[in-house]
């Protein structure tokens, strides 16, 4: 064991740590997205979705566990790494370049991923630590925190933010894991916006709608 544990703390074994918990977060994130695009069909799917998800009993909680677990792994990781970047560079903080060159999303990786910390924590508090009961179901927690116009401006930026950070870490993913060639970089780089836009949008089409419908989306 003790060759497993000097490779996670080897710098090469902390990519590959960030990379395989970004990949597990990332698929997360895809089904979230599918699961949460049930409420543009109303009130009721939504609802049905978020019971189906209650009723799966033990499960729930151990899911949670481990998701819990990947992403404190995965932020943890990055903390690691981004304090060993500044030691090696003298305490300014700088990307390796890779192919196709460095990004905004890349240079702003560690300021994004601390702000997107917050933005979750902000929320679970919203919706996943209030207890939804027949009265007030999931999407009426959802009506009352997004027509608050300050939670609108906060979720309008944390997922902006987040289709920022997983932009790269999609891009940053395949190149850990070697998939990378010259003639084929560019289209990756386009795929990987592609599919962080495609979330983005989706959760933010719902913060855009839940403004100027007022109510009458569910």
């Amino acid at each position: 064991m003790s060759w497993f544990i000097q490779t996670c703390r080897s710098s090469l074994g902390k990519k590959y740590i960030m990379a395989l918990t970004g990949f597990m977060l990332g698929g997360f994130l895809l089904v979230h997205t599918i699961g949460n695009s049930t409420i543009f069909w109303g009130r009721d799917a939504f609802n049905a979705y978020a019971h189906h998800l209650h009723s799966l009993g033990i499960f729930v909680p151990i899911f949670e566990i481990g998701l819990y677990s990947i992403f404190f792994l995965h932020v943890i990781t990055g903390l690691l790494l981004w304090q060993q970047n500044k030691k090696a560079r003298g305490g300014k903080y700088e990307v390796e370049t890779c192919a196709g060159g460095s990004t905004f999303a890349s240079k702003t990786m560690p300021y994004t991923g601390i702000a997107i910390f917050v933005f979750i924590l902000i929320h679970l508090v919203n919706f996943h630590f209030p207890e939804k009961t027949v009265e007030k179901t999931i999407s009426d927690f959802v009506t009352e925190v997004l027509n608050n116009p300050l939670f609108t401006l906060i979720y309008g930026a944390g997922i902006t933010l987040l289709f920022i950070h997983i932009s790269h870490g999609f891009w940053s993913l395949l190149q850990t894991f070697g998939i990378s060639h010259p003639k084929y970089d560019y289209p990756l780089r386009v795929i990987t916006w592609a599919l962080a836009g495609i979330m983005g949008a989706v959760f933010l089409l719902i913060t855009f709608l839940m403004v100027i419908s007022r109510n009458q989306l569910l």
